[in-house]
């Protein structure tokens, strides 16, 4: 259990798969996650017509309706009003730049960004963040899928 006085929320940007947003809902509610945004063409749990999405409420298992989420179609309007309020925006990511995410202090207040499965996070995206983490990888493969990501990221550093 994250410790009480920690405000952590989660941006998930061009998220193209539902069963990995389902995913994410599920993880961050288990973590203590208090907000999701879900920008660029990242699916809400309910359609554009008000009814449940059957695709994300099936690996999300009920969490998509305890977290609060917001659909927003550009994050940077997302970033700069969390800026504003205090957060600490860290976007989880294979960058130059990035620190391995086991040395990371965790803020008071903080928004953790993940993007597309292909693409990762985009460059303005990545230059707006505060800081950069990233898990290290020992195998061949360079990377984890992204609900495995944030899940192996933000019980490591919100679990202090």
């Amino acid at each position: 259990m994250q410790p009480e006085e920690i405000q952590a929320y989660l941006l998930l940007h061009n998220i193209r798969s539902a069963q990995n947003v389902g995913a994410i809902f599920r993880t961050a509610e288990a973590v203590g996650i208090t907000k999701i945004f879900l920008t660029g063409y990242t699916p809400a749990p309910i359609d554009r017509f008000g009814r449940k999405r059957k695709d994300i409420a099936k690996s999300a298992l009920g969490a998509e309706d305890i977290i609060d989420w917001v659909s927003v179609e550009d994050p940077m309007f997302v970033i700069s009003d969390l800026k504003a309020e205090g957060f600490v925006v860290i976007s989880i990511e294979q960058d130059r730049r990035a620190v391995d995410y086991k040395k990371f202090i965790t803020p008071k207040k903080c928004c953790f960004i993940v993007g597309n499965e292909v693409d990762g996070i985009e460059k303005e995206i990545l230059d707006a963040s505060d800081t950069i983490i990233e898990i290290p990888m020992a195998g061949k493969k360079e990377s984890l899928n992204v609900s495995v990501a944030i899940g192996v990221a933000l019980f490591r550093v919100l679990n202090k």
